[in-house]
This record gives structure tokens, C-alpha cells and sequence, in this order.
């Protein structure tokens, strides 16, 4: 287990840009930024105190993992580091320092800067949370009218888009229909990205299936090239952050599905009546529990051993 980080320190050897409810992220020169996993959790918005171990590590590789898999299909913002080199060797040599190496290593990712697109691009194949919520009350998601007779739980004929607002840290994303993000990012645009958004889950849904693993529904984050109007991927991708993943082994339709995610920590404020609560500290088990959530769906979909 390595040593957990809930924030970098890097004492101005590179500028901060901004801190995430997980990344922080430094500028290394004007057209690259440093982003680093660490080991915060939140949910319902709210980061927890304590942190969850190794997380950080696992969402990077994670997401190395998939920008791989899925480089034929989409661009991607990830600077791919020679076999030979390291992270270290495109960084200000202060940073070798242990000091700042045990923030850095295993969980730092150097990427391109784009200008990122201001929506949460989320791709639902199963339909559950909000989703469900939703649709129980008004037989349509994000405002897209579903057939009758939908069971919690139960995988959408097609997949759906359903983007949400990007909001600023502390805020609250809202969803909006396709046509509203239409009226932010422009019809052609919306219309670019969902179709892309749709064939890269539905890619990574059938391979992921291959290993026993569902994945409900996930978020894609995008970015555009200003020269050349090419989409490009970025942040993080299908993580247990930012997805939903469930055992198929398990899987029921008609109910609620246990999540290689940070359900526990969900399922655990909302019994002690503390979701949305700030400075909130988690019991040992349930740190143990996400962990091993996390690393389970790690080995499972890649296939190594961590």
C-alpha cells in the first residue's frame, strides 16, 4: 500500500491551477498540465476528511488503461511517456525529491491542454439512480420520453445521452435535456459529441461485459483541438469515479445492484443522516470496503495484478 496523499504540496516548484474534489492539477508550461490522483473521496458533493488508500493510483492506471484501449476510436489529451523515461524526466528536477516523488509517483498523468467543452457528457445504458428516480415519476430521462413499463435496473433499449451542466466545485451539476446542451456548445457540436460519446461506451460496455463487469452508465469528459475542431478526450475515463459499474454475476433487474464504486460510503452517510454533510470522517470499514471496491474493478477489467 503506498503512501496515502489527500493533497499535493508542491511549494510553487510548479503553479497550481486548480484542485478538484480528486485532481490537482499544476501547469508545467503553457501547452502541458500535470494531473495528480489523489486519494480524496466525495460523494453528494461533499469531499470526506479521511482518505480512501491507493485510490489514486488505481483511477490513474485505470484511466491509462482505457485512453489505450479506446486511441483508435478518439484522441485523447494523455502525453504518452517512453518506456524508458518517467514522469520525472518532463518535470523540474526538484520533483525528484522524495519529498515531492512520493506525492507524484504512480498517480500523475502529464496531458495536453484543450479547451474543454462545458458539459458532463454522460452515457446511460442501464437505467438506475436519477435515471430511475426520474423516470418513475415522469416515464422520461433528462427529460427524453422512455417506454412504459421500465424496471430499475434494467439495460435501455439503445443508450441514452443524458449531459449534465459542468459546475464549479461546491456547486451542484444540473441535468439538462440533449436540446439544452444543444443551446450551450451548439447543435453540431452536441450532436459530434453524442454520437461519439454513445460508440465509445457502447465499445467499452461489450468488452467490460467480456469480463463479468456491467457498466450502468458513465461520464466522458471532452476537450476540442482549436486547430483542427477534432473532439478530444480528457479527464478521466470510466473509473469507478465516474461510472457505474455492477457484477454480472449479480445482476437482477427489478432492483437495486451493488456498484464497484463508492456505494458503501453513499449507503453509509445516508443511514447516519449525513449526506451532504461537511467534515465528515469515515469508519475503517468503510475506507476497507471502497478500497477493495476499487481494486477489484481494477484487476477484473484490466487484468493485472496491482
Amino acid at each position: 500500500m503506498s503512501k496515502t496523499i489527500a493533497q499535493t504540496e508542491l511549494d510553487g516548484v510548479l503553479p497550481l491551477v486548480a484542485r478538484g474534489k480528486v485532481r490537482d492539477i499544476y501547469e508545467v508550461n503553457p501547452e502541458t498540465l500535470l494531473f495528480i490522483a489523489t486519494d480524496r473521496i466525495s460523494a453528494y458533493d461533499v469531499i470526506m476528511d479521511n482518505t480512501i488508500p491507493d485510490k489514486g493510483v488505481l483511477l490513474t492506471k485505470l484511466s491509462e488503461f482505457w485512453f489505450d484501449f479506446l486511441s483508435k476510436d478518439v484522441r485523447n489529451h494523455l502525453i504518452k511517456i517512453p518506456a524508458d523515461k518517467s514522469v520525472f524526466d518532463f518535470l523540474p528536477k526538484e520533483l525528484s525529491e522524495p519529498k515531492y516523488k512520493e506525492q507524484l509517483q504512480g498517480r500523475s498523468l502529464l496531458v495536453q491542454k484543450h479547451k474543454l467543452v462545458p458539459l458532463e457528457v454522460i452515457v446511460r445504458g442501464y437505467i438506475t439512480g436519477s435515471a430511475w428516480s426520474e423516470y418513475s415519476k415522469t416515464r422520461s430521462v433528462h427529460s427524453l420520453p422512455q417506454p412504459d413499463g421500465l424496471q430499475e435496473s434494467q439495460e435501455f433499449p439503445t443508450p441514452i445521452f443524458t449531459p449534465s451542466t459542468k459546475a464549479e466545485q461546491g456547486e451542484h451539476d444540473e441535468n439538462i435535456s440533449p436540446e439544452k446542451a444543444a443551446e450551450i456548445v451548439g447543435k453540431e457540436l452536441s450532436e459530434r459529441i453524442a454520437k461519439l460519446a454513445i460508440k465509445l461506451y457502447v465499445k467499452c460496455k461489450e468488452y467490460a461485459r467480456s469480463k463479468g463487469i456491467i457498466i450502468a452508465d458513465t461520464k466522458f469528459e471532452f476537450g476540442i483541438d482549436e486547430e483542427t475542431n477534432e473532439i478530444i478526450l480528457v479527464d478521466e475515463v470510466l473509473t469507478p469515479d465516474s461510472s457505474r459499474f455492477w457484477s454480472s454475476n449479480d445482476y437482477k433487474v427489478g432492483e437495486s445492484q451493488n456498484s464497484y464504486d463508492k456505494q458503501f460510503l453513499r449507503d453509509w452517510l445516508t443511514a447516519n443522516s449525513l449526506r451532504g454533510v461537511d467534515g465528515v470522517k469515515m469508519p475503517e470499514d468503510i475506507v476497507d470496503k471502497t478500497r477493495a471496491k476499487y481494486l477489484e474493478a481494477y484487476t477484473t477489467l484490466t487484468g493485472e495484478d496491482f
